[in-house]
Formats: structure tokens, C-alpha cells, sequence
């Protein structure tokens, strides 16, 4: 049974990432300093370096969560799916699921309000990239167990994975520039290039 004292330790973590949320997409990622994600919540600076470790770490710590949802996700799907498949259904059918993680955390709005920040942010977009790539090699270990390979001496997991994460990459720059924010319009549009992947490798683009 959680403990008092581990539920406030819980509350003030979240307090800061909201505030540091908050703070980041209103008045930028650059111009916020700890100090002042510290003071919003009433707290010392001291305080926040015992929950993160800097700036960054507050800034994709929601998206860390869901990462590692989706990649629990990936590891738990059937057996007789292929590799995309699973990629593809563990993304579509845990939306639902990885809304209300975020939820419990800080309001979706404010997680795309981030979202969004990170591409139109250098020093964030950078550290996303990075933080990616890591995710990609995870997620690439994981399909090569299911599949009985070694990752190190077969490569189409890693090719899977690449190109998984360029559709999302591919999708969360056209959905950053669009005009519709919501999760919805982002849904939507990982939906249908999804199921572009298909005809982009394998078709033939040259109109009739």
C-alpha cells in the first residue's frame, strides 16, 4: 500500500511537471528557468532536482511514459502478428489507454501543447531525436525476441522499427504545421500514413 509520505513525494512531482508544462509552452523552453518552475510550485530548486534531473528530463517525462506504455504494449501482442502489425496495433489500440496514463498526469491539452513546442524548440527537437533513437533500439530488441532473432546479426527489426519511426516522425511534423491540434486530428493523421506505408515502399507513384 502506497504511504503517505510516498503520496506526497507523487503530488509534488506532478506539480512540477505541470508547472514546468505549463511554464515551457507559455513562455518558452529557453526563457523558463528552474528557478521559476520551483517557485510556482512553492518549492525550492533543491526540491526539484530530487525529481528530475534538469529541464529536459521535465520535458519528455510525460512522453517517456508513454513510450514506455507503447513499448510494453508492443511486447505484449500476439505471437501470429508480423512486426508492423504489431507496431501499428499496439500504437492504434492503445490510444485510449495511453490518454488516460497522460491524464492522470496532466491534461492531454497541455502533453500536445508540449508536443508541439518540441518541434518548434532546436534544443528540444534535438534531445527528441536522441531520446528516440534509444527508444528505436528498444523497441527493435523487443520484436527480434519475438521473432527468435538476433538483433545485432539481422537487421530487419531494426528496419521495421526505422521505418515505424519515420511515419511518426513523418506525422508529427505535418500535424505540428497543421491547423487542428487535438488528438483527434493527430490520431487521424498517424491513421493514414500508417496505412501509406504499403504503396510508398512497394508501389508504383507514377500517376496512370
Amino acid at each position: 500500500m502506497e504511504t503517505l509520505r510516498e503520496r506526497k513525494k507523487q503530488r509534488t512531482r506532478e506539480a512540477l511537471l505541470r508547472a514546468a508544462l505549463e511554464l515551457f509552452t507559455t513562455r518558452g523552453y529557453e526563457r523558463t528557468p528552474v528557478d521559476d518552475i520551483a517557485e510556482a510550485v512553492g518549492v525550492s530548486q533543491r526540491t526539484f532536482f530530487r525529481y528530475f534531473a534538469g529541464k529536459e528530463e521535465a520535458a519528455f517525462a510525460v512522453q517517456d511514459l508513454v513510450e514506455e506504455r507503447f513499448v510494453a504494449a508492443v511486447r505484449a501482442r500476439p505471437a501470429g502478428e508480423t512486426p508492423l502489425e504489431a507496431l501499428r496495433h499496439a500504437l492504434t489500440e492503445g490510444w485510449d489507454t495511453l490518454s488516460e496514463a497522460v491524464e492522470d498526469v496532466v491534461p492531454v491539452e497541455l502533453y500536445l501543447r508540449m508536443y508541439r513546442l518540441v518541434e518548434s524548440t532546436p534544443a528540444l527537437l534535438a534531445a527528441h531525436l536522441r531520446r528516440s533513437a534509444e527508444t528505436e533500439d528498444r523497441i527493435a530488441r523487443v520484436l527480434a525476441a519475438r521473432e527468435g532473432l538476433d538483433v545485432d546479426a539481422d537487421p530487419r527489426p531494426r528496419i521495421a522499427v526505422a521505418v515505424f519511426g519515420g511515419v511518426m516522425r513523418v506525422t508529427e511534423r505535418q500535424w505540428s504545421l497543421g491547423e487542428d491540434f487535438s488528438l483527434d486530428a493527430i490520431r487521424a493523421l498517424t491513421t493514414a500514413y500508417l496505412d501509406q506505408v504499403g504503396p510508398a515502399l512497394t508501389g508504383d507513384w507514377r500517376p496512370v
